[in-house]
């Protein structure tokens, strides 16, 4: 029986965390897990929309279509790391990720930025944001 109540207990800390990760109101686990849902469709429209922004800022030129930014997310047990990289340094770029991040609450815990001859980010986060999901 212990064991059943541990797993009981684990996963009803699992969606408190969950919850609290999108600033859901809920406490019904069907509406925390709906809620999630639609928080990480927000996200992932942003990073289309940052991925739009950032290709809309590149030269239009053929050759350079395979220099836009790659932009991963790599989920963490407590948070995320965020990968940019492109093969040219773009002026202003770290700025305007660096912006973005703002914009989306996204508060950085830890960063590592090289941009010589090309561009790499890596950005750690400890999920300490919250992103409003409105209609």
């Amino acid at each position: 029986m212990g064991s059943k109540e541990q797993k009981i207990a684990l996963l009803n800390q699992q969606l408190e965390q969950l919850g609290s990760i999108t600033n859901s109101p809920s406490v019904n686990k069907t509406s925390i897990i709906a809620h999630a849902s639609k928080y990480i469709e927000e996200l992932k429209e942003r990073i289309d929309k940052l991925n739009e922004d950032v290709s809309a800022s590149q030269p239009s030129r053929d050759d350079d279509e395979d220099s836009l930014p790659a932009v991963t997310v790599e989920t963490l047990e407590k948070g995320f790391i965020i990968n940019v990289f492109s093969e040219k340094n773009c002026p202003g770029l770290l700025v305007s990720i660096l912006e973005a991040f703002e914009e989306l609450g996204i508060e950085l815990s830890d960063a590592r930025v090289s941009c010589s001859d090309s561009f790499r980010l890596e950005a750690v986060s400890d999920v300490r944001f919250s992103i409003s999901l409105s209609d």
